[in-house]
């Protein structure tokens, strides 16, 4: 469940709160991804303020050896959405000074699948890799190193640091 209608929420006192399932697909970098997990909505003085827990999965390319691999994330969120309109009057709602707040649009619909999809793009690594003891390619002629190891020779050490080198 990503669109959660919030009327009867945004009806609540502050504080009251109600808890959902997420159990559905976004679209996460390029392609649709099951998001598992738990979200809870706590009403607040001016908005819904949405804290969860979820799990997906997400296809990347792996910094060492350009390999493609499944990379599970864990997803905490924290975000406030705020109403456009006024659930009793139906009156327009200023928005919020905030740039790029999250919104509850004209039907008090809470859409989480944008906040999930940011929250999965800052969730991933900046450097995936496939596993931790990567090989990588080889930097002369592309073999990828996890297969089998290339034929290639060591490269040479620059002679500037071969004093450092000494050290070790």
């Amino acid at each position: 469940m990503l669109q959660i209608n919030v009327s009867q929420l945004l009806k609540s006192p502050v504080g009251a709160n109600r808890h959902y399932t997420v159990d559905d697909s976004v679209r996460i970098m390029d392609s649709e991804q099951k998001v598992r997990g738990e979200v809870e909505l706590v009403r607040t003085n001016r908005s819904v303020l949405v804290r969860g827990h979820l799990q997906t999965r997400v296809e990347l390319s792996c910094s060492r050896c350009l390999c493609p691999f499944t990379c599970p994330l864990d997803i905490k969120i924290e975000e406030e959405f705020f109403p456009v309109r006024d659930v009793v009057s139906g009156a327009s709602l200023p928005r919020p000074d905030e740039p790029g707040s999250f919104m509850i649009d004209d039907h008090h619909i809470l859409d989480l699948s944008e906040a999930i999809r940011q929250y999965a793009v800052m969730s991933a690594p900046m450097k995936p890799l496939c596993r931790e003891d990567c090989a990588g390619i080889c930097p002369t002629c592309g073999h990828n190193r996890n297969i089998e190891p290339c034929d290639c020779p060591p490269e040479e050490m620059d002679a500037r640091w071969v004093e450092l080198k000494k050290l070790f």
